[in-house]
């Protein structure tokens, strides 16, 4: 078993809580299958039992977390096989359910990846990928959890850009320049006549007292027992952060110094050496010196800068890494497309390096192998695979046997006709009809569909599919695209207008387009 700790489930990311807030907020540890269904029935239309079959095995990784230790590394994952033409959402299910899962999920195209050892990239690049990914998903969640406070440090180091004032007046640990000091960081003093802040006044302590830098009136250093400075002070900044908070001083700049980290981009890595250069790289930029740059910014921009320093600091990378490397092992999606594209008839002559040989190169990684990636060794043993391809020419059985006996469970998906293609326009949450109305209400138009409208779209759309080349329900963005193109290409011209689009709509702009031959092979 891992030595890495974990939570077992891992909570969404606070981005994708927020898209689901309307939904109900529940997630993996409060969904069942049949929740997980009804949740991917918002997005994706028919294919019945390819939700089904990955709600199983969503909700499967979550029983698996609860079943005891002596018997939880046994239970493999039921990797899956999708097959279906282009365009009837293999990838969208995919998709969805990890952002449904808060799982970390890569999508990669298996017909990029070439045999080790061959000039290409080699399969354990996407459990490199995989890791990135889950690094950042965890470290956008502590982020999250250390904002408010980041935020708050963030304000009090901007007060201090905005107010500085001598140590004589200035409560015992605050610094004009946040850090204590009362210099800035990476300065230091030689004498009373050397000026440490830019244009800021400073003040210098001598035998005949405390004066300003270069001359000037002498300031009395003040009885300290006399609060009265002090007590000013505080309270102009208590009124310069109720400005800030309200928004009134973000145009102001401030003077802030902020660490360059050496770029090398565009230096020569050794020959084949995708699988070490994130090593490399990391090498030379912990190898060359960082340089600190004073600018001058907005107090917007420095607000950002600062808040992001502060996160770094707060957030342990350590930890960080550890959480995401456990994510990965345990709950970690791989989707990979066109794996038809690898699939072909064995037995011919030379080696076939971008077809039997990647499937030989997946294959110890789908059984579970350990990956080199820059964070750790990554076990690959409960990492999900879903494969999915249009499987035309190559049949799923054209797949090495050892390979085909790792995606056990294989669902066909169905291609999509007239109905289901008027529900696709109607039905979910981000419908191509939703979309275009929504752009052109950006311009104070609207724009209506009637029902003979759409269902004739959808017409169109399948037989078009049906004579040529079938791409499934993105056919209809070609046909929507063609049918709206005056009205968006005149719509700045002409002003606010309203478009109803129905039936003898589409047929006066579609109709000629699609009984021609030829304008419908190049238009749609």
């Amino acid at each position: 078993m891992s030595d890495r700790k974990g939570t077992g489930v891992a909570p969404a990311p606070a981005s994708q809580a927020d898209d689901q807030g309307d939904d109900g907020g529940e997630w993996l540890d409060e969904l069942t299958p049949r929740q997980i269904v009804a949740e991917l029935d918002k997005f994706i239309v028919g294919q019945d039992g390819a939700k089904k079959a990955v709600a199983i095995s969503l909700r499967n990784r979550w029983r698996r977390q609860r079943v005891g230790d002596d018997l939880r590394d046994e239970i493999m994952p039921n990797n899956l096989i999708l097959i279906g033409p282009t365009g009837v959402g293999k990838t969208e299910i995919a998709r969805r359910l990890a952002r449904l899962a808060g799982a970390p999920f890569v999508k990669v195209e298996a017909s990029k990846f070439t045999e080790v050892g061959y000039v290409g990239r080699d399969v354990e690049s996407m459990i490199r990928d995989l890791v990135d990914i889950a690094v950042n998903m965890v470290r956008s969640d502590r982020e999250a959890e250390f904002e408010p406070e980041a935020e708050s440090r963030a304000e009090s180091r901007l007060l201090d850009l905005l107010l500085p004032q001598s140590s004589h007046v200035r409560p015992a640990g605050i610094s004009p320049f946040g850090d204590g000091s009362g210099v800035p960081s990476g300065k230091t003093p030689s004498g009373p006549g050397e000026r440490v802040g830019g244009d800021r006044p400073v003040f210098v302590a001598g035998p005949a007292g405390i004066r300003p830098e270069g001359g000037g009136e002498q300031e009395p250093p003040g009885d300290p027992s006399d609060g009265s400075a002090v007590d000013r002070w505080g309270r102009t900044r208590e009124k310069l952060k109720q400005l800030l908070r309200d928004g009134k001083l973000e145009d102001r700049e401030v003077e802030i110094e902020v660490q360059q980290t050496p770029s090398v981009e565009g230096m020569m890595l050794p020959m084949g050496a995708d699988g070490m250069d994130f090593n490399f790289t990391e090498m030379l930029q912990d190898m060359l010196p960082k340089r600190k740059k004073r600018r001058i910014v907005s107090v917007s921009e420095a607000r950002r800068v600062l808040v992001q320093e502060e996160l770094d600091r707060m957030v342990d990378m350590d930890e960080v890494v550890n959480e995401a490397l456990f994510r990965v092992e345990e709950m970690g999606i791989v989707f990979l497309d066109e794996i038809d594209k690898v699939a072909g008839e064995r037995g011919g002559t030379g080696p076939d390096v971008s077809r039997e040989g990647v499937q030989r190169d997946l294959l110890p990684i789908v059984e579970g192998s350990n990956v080199q990636t820059k964070y750790g060794m990554v076990r690959t043993d409960h990492v999900l695979f879903i494969a999915a391809g249009a499987f035309h020419v190559a049949k799923p059985s054209d797949l090495i046997p050892e390979l085909q006996g790792r995606f056990p469970i294989r669902v066909e998906l169905q291609t999509l006709g007239e109905e289901e293609f008027v529900r696709i326009l109607t039905e979910p949450q981000n419908a191509l009809i939703i979309q275009y109305r929504a752009l052109i209400e950006t311009e104070g138009a609207t724009l209506e569909f009637t029902d003979d409208g759409i269902r004739e779209i959808a017409r169109i759309a399948m037989e078009l599919n049906d004579r040529m080349e079938n791409i499934g329900a993105r056919r209809l963005q070609t046909v929507l695209t063609t049918l709206l193109e005056d009205i968006l290409f005149d719509l700045p011209d002409v002003g606010p207008r309203s478009t109803t689009v129905d039936r003898a709509f589409v047929l006066d702009h579609l109709s000629e387009i699609a009984r021609d031959e030829d304008l419908r092979r190049y238009i749609l």
